[in-house]
């Protein structure tokens, strides 16, 4: 019984794809929410779940987000729970190939040597660009997916993976 359980969750998720349920799946849910906090301020340590607030700092006297603040947001407005760091986030999803990163993805950067690991991240738009809280002084932004840092793509672990995923993973 045990063993019949992953093939049928397998044909289940098959099933729907392509139905019109991707076009509402919760990574897009996510980016829409994202979307919504354009313009933004950046704040440092500021942001969650619940949406802009005074960050920590040199965040403190600003109400917006930082980038772990902005896409835990985002994703909790689709429905889904996920870390409130970078580094969290980074640690808890699918890993996705360069090539198949969706809409909704959250998408990481390793900007200090000195301290290997994510200290950045943004929620993927397409293949091309993602949208982020910057950096101090900036805003929730546009960026391109691939620049300098570049360490990979996560598909929040809440989130069902793709067919292929199913099949390999």
């Amino acid at each position: 019984m045990t063993r019949k359980r992953p093939a049928l969750a397998a044909v289940l998720l098959f099933c729907c794809m392509g139905s019109g349920y991707e076009s509402v799946n919760a990574g897009e849910r996510a980016l829409n929410a994202a979307l919504e906090m354009r313009g933004v301020p950046y704040s440092w340590g500021g942001g969650g779940a619940n949406g802009p607030s005074f960050g920590i700092g040199r965040g403190a006297t600003t109400v917006g987000f930082d980038c772990s603040g902005l896409t835990q947001y985002a994703w909790a407005r689709a429905g889904v729970r996920i870390k409130r760091t970078a580094r969290g986030q980074w640690r808890n999803g699918w890993p996705v190939p360069e090539g198949q990163v969706r809409p909704g993805d959250l998408v990481f950067y390793d900007s200090n040597p000195v301290s290997p690991g994510p200290e950045h991240v943004g929620i993927a738009v397409d293949g091309e660009r993602i949208v982020h809280a910057s950096s101090t002084g900036g805003f929730v932004t546009f960026a391109p997916l691939v620049r300098r840092g570049y360490m990979g793509a996560v598909r929040p672990a809440e989130t069902a993976p793709t067919t292929s995923e199913a099949a390999t993973g």
